[in-house]
């Protein structure tokens, strides 16, 4: 399965945005929890500055979530991780919303009340969580609701490999086998659970090839890259549609930041990410559309409009109002 000029560019586009969104956190998430002179005793201050809590940025792993929002519409779902930027924007959430949200501010996808972890659009189908796995179980539930309803809307979770060791993952690829539901399974491989490797927490080269316990098809892409993820999850996205059932497809990414914003990185061999970074993937489809006829003016103008949408967006978030605290029981569950 071949994509076509535009879905080339678009997704181009959307990995732009996404690395820029990304990296510009790095910095933005560091306001205010650094003292301005390191003395000891002060020490990194998780709870405070613009973005409170944890941070988990995915720069590195945009072709997943290009390669497969390509392929899908508003009617249907995507279910994600702690991890789930990448994702939200390839899905078509609103930039200004996202950051707002992560700003804690009343004009973000919850009204400021969830942060970056807990993510959600009714309008876009899309929702994450902080709990590895979850997520898993809640798409075979909208695969399910669309099967009943006739339609052929497709539900795709993301996880990462990490999370193919829950009982929740072989659960719910049971289930959706078992009932033949629409779901397509992506596993996120950047080869590491937090700081621990696959090789030393997961019993199989491939979790991809778990996917015949199941009686399902499975799929590896080996490389980080946005044309063979395309493929893959193009022709998992059509067996779903067709009512052919759920796929399994894990894909080998790179996660260039740490596993949270803070993490000092220890676990890894030196030189590792500028290693990764030499055959970074946005590089690769930006040469390929260069081979193809895009020319450099227009490369220029579409990192020019990526680029004003992230600076908008953090704008946006930096100038909204928090929520008033007569909302604190509101639209939440008590």
């Amino acid at each position: 399965m071949e994509p076509t000029k535009e879905q080339l560019l678009w997704m181009y586009e959307q990995m732009l945005v996404i690395r820029d969104f990304e990296e510009t956190m790095v910095n933005v998430y560091l306001e205010g929890k650094l003292p301005p002179e390191i003395q000891e005793g002060l020490a990194f201050d998780i709870g405070s500055g613009l973005v409170p809590g944890e941070m988990h940025l995915a720069a590195g792993q945009e072709p997943v979530a290009v390669g497969s929002c390509v392929h899908l519409t508003d009617d249907d779902t995507i279910t994600g991780t702690h991890r789930p930027h990448h994702f939200a924007i390839a899905k078509g959430i609103s930039l200004n919303s996202l950051a707002a949200e992560m700003f804690g501010k009343v004009t973000g996808l919850g009204r400021g009340k969830g942060g970056h972890m807990h993510l959600f659009s009714v309008d876009k189908k899309f929702g994450c969580s902080g709990i590895i796995g979850a997520g898993m179980p809640q798409a075979c539930g909208a695969a399910l609701a669309a099967k009943k309803q006739g339609k052929d809307w497709v539900t795709v979770t993301f996880f990462g490999e990490g999370a193919a060791n829950q009982g929740s993952f072989h659960e719910s690829l049971n289930l959706a086998a078992i009932w033949n539901l629409p779901v397509i399974f992506i596993c996120e491989d950047n080869k590491y659970a937090i700081s621990v490797t696959r090789e030393e927490s997961t019993a199989i080269a491939n979790n991809a090839d778990r996917a015949i316990g199941y009686g399902i098809p499975g799929v590896r892409v080996e490389n980080n890259d946005a044309v063979e993820v395309y493929d893959v999850v193009g022709e998992a996205v059509a067996r779903g549609r067709q009512g052919k059932g759920p796929s399994l497809i894990e894909v080998s990414t790179d996660r260039y930041l740490g596993h949270f914003q803070g993490d000092a990185e220890a676990y890894r061999p030196e030189n590792e990410v500028s290693t990764l970074r030499e055959n970074d993937p946005i590089d690769r489809l930006q040469q390929q559309l260069l081979d193809s006829g895009m020319t450099e003016e227009e490369d220029s103008q579409i990192k020019e409009r990526t680029k004003a949408s992230v600076q908008e967006a953090y704008a946006f978030a930096r100038e909204s109002a928090y929520p008033d605290t007569s909302e604190a029981t509101q639209h939440v569950f008590v």
